[in-house]
């Protein structure tokens, strides 16, 4: 009789975080957890989807970069991932909303 192996610890993730969705191979970024799922989005926005944890990955640096695009997108992310990680939530919510609009300006 063979005992089933005790699965690995699923690998926790901070917000913010690149991860892979290794099930599609999308790069995402973490939004937060919702029970025992990760909530994850594509980079700049969009619709966010529920994934488990065993599924994702640490995104690569190249694959990181690659997400980063343009120096004006790198300065506001960095402004954003500075008031998310202060705790700064009205700051945050502008860094995300300039992010957005930048995206939407500049890259659509």
């Amino acid at each position: 009789m063979h005992d089933n192996p005790t699965p690995p610890e699923a690998m926790t993730y901070r917000e913010g975080a690149y991860v892979i969705d290794t099930r599609s191979g999308r790069l995402a970024q973490v939004m937060g957890t919702m029970g025992p799922r990760v909530q994850v989005r594509r980079p700049g926005g969009g619709r966010e989807w529920e994934v488990s944890p065993q599924a994702l990955r640490l995104a690569t640096r190249e694959e990181r970069a690659a997400a980063e695009g343009c120096a004006e997108c790198v300065s506001l992310r960095a402004l954003q991932r500075a008031a998310v990680d202060g705790g700064e939530k009205r700051r945050a919510v502008e860094a995300t909303v300039a992010v957005r609009r930048h995206v939407r300006e500049v890259h659509a």
